[in-house]
């Protein structure tokens, strides 16, 4: 963890973090702004997902002719360009909705590739014996930034404008560019091109289905994506306010409890990153009953003060789960094959959030939120029946 290169993807996966935040302020604050409208507001998460989507999709056919490096830093300098697009269109005297969104369905599709590329990079630049305690670095570095700059961002947005925090954005992707050009990748690339597009997009896919652990993992994944979106903004306000009986504040405090219970969950792993790295099956097994349990109890919960501890505890497990479960891929497959496994695995998470987003809020609707956290708990119920009928495929020894 103490090679050079190591420490420029980390830096600069922490300044595109805290970017990505003030980005996502930035663009909330303009299109209210312009429109008003909660429903607008509703469709950033949605047209972000179709975009990372389409390009996670896509990405076998970049990743099979361009070395990870090279694609990581044409998606960091391609999105500064867009951004840089986005303030000065955002600025002017007439900005249009469609075209804004528009805009972000674009920086998603170029953060699309980046995201897999990123995954797949840092098992290089470690080795194998570290892979917890550097996936648990990264997932503490991600949190702290993310905490810091949701309240970092709120305050700058608040005292300048829209598209002054996106233009600093911008910034702050320039010098993530120059991060990840000083990246030394140890794995030489070779282009590979099959002679059907159609066979290079689906043979990240086949290679997923046909491996157990593969397989395994991306049906828990799966599972976990569609369960997740109990925690998206909308869900979690009606939550808060119809079940709890609190106001917006307590909305900011249980996300505030679910990040801070992320960012100890990085560090109990870390800590014990030795004793994770051999019991990563169980790992994977408890965290699964855990969460799901959790998430019962917080749909049942009745006192703020609970759901607040149980929002934290919920965040350690997922963090626990997540850092098993990229662990044990890495653990794995190849140098050529992790790309292609995080492309797919980006799609899978994209579609299911997007398509699950819009489900569960219209059901949200009609039976209001306490069933929808209950109907989570079940999706997580049956994703650690799952992982106990398949354990054997869990094994990475």
């Amino acid at each position: 963890m103490k090679h050079r290169s190591f420490r420029f993807l980390w830096v600069s996966q922490a300044i595109a973090d805290c970017g990505d935040t003030f980005y996502i302020v930035g663009l909330i604050a303009i299109l209210y702004s312009q429109s008003s409208s909660p429903f607008v507001l509703a469709l950033v998460p949605f047209v972000n997902m179709m975009g990372r989507f389409v390009s996670g999709f896509l990405s076998p056919l970049l990743m099979n002719r361009f070395s990870l490096k090279r694609l990581l830093v044409t998606s960091q300098t391609l999105k500064t360009f867009m951004l840089g697009s986005l303030a000065c269109y955002a600025a002017g005297p007439a900005a249009s909705v469609a075209v804004l969104l528009s805009l972000v369905f674009v920086i998603a599709f170029l953060d699309g590739w980046a995201a897999p590329a990123s995954h797949a990079m840092l098992p290089r630049l470690v080795p194998k014996e570290e892979l917890v305690k550097a996936n648990s670095f990264f997932s503490v570095v991600s949190e702290s930034v993310n905490l810091g700059a949701w309240a970092a961002g709120g305050l700058i947005v608040a005292m300048t404008t829209g598209p002054f925090i996106i233009l600093l954005t911008g910034i702050l992707y320039l010098f993530t560019i120059a991060l990840l050009a000083g990246i030394s990748d140890p794995v030489k690339f070779s282009p590979r091109k099959e002679e059907r597009r159609s066979t290079e997009l689906l043979a990240g896919w086949r290679l997923v289905w046909k491996c157990p652990l593969y397989r395994t993992l991306h049906i828990l994944i799966a599972f976990d994506a569609l369960a997740n979106v109990v925690w998206i903004a909308s869900i979690l306000y009606v939550f808060v306010m119809e079940v709890l009986a609190k106001n917006e504040a307590w909305w900011g405090y249980i996300n505030t409890s679910f990040f801070i219970g992320m960012l100890v969950g990085g560090i109990i792993c870390s800590r014990f990153a030795p004793f994770l790295e051999q019991s990563l099956r169980r790992a994977i097994l408890v965290s699964s009953f855990g969460i799901g349990l959790l998430t019962a109890l917080f749909g049942m919960a009745a006192w703020p003060w609970f759901a607040l501890v149980l929002a934290g505890c919920i965040g350690v497990f997922q963090q626990w789960k997540g850092i098993s479960i990229h662990t044990s891929l890495q653990k794995v497959a190849s140098a050529e094959e992790l790309p292609t496994i995080y492309a797919v695995q980006q799609t899978i998470v994209s579609i299911l959030f997007a398509a699950g987003s819009l489900a569960f809020g219209a059901f949200a609707e009609l039976a209001g939120a306490r069933p929808v956290y209950m109907l989570a708990a079940v999706l997580l119920a049956l994703s650690t029946l799952y992982a106990w009928r398949y354990r054997r495929h869990l094994q990475t020894n």
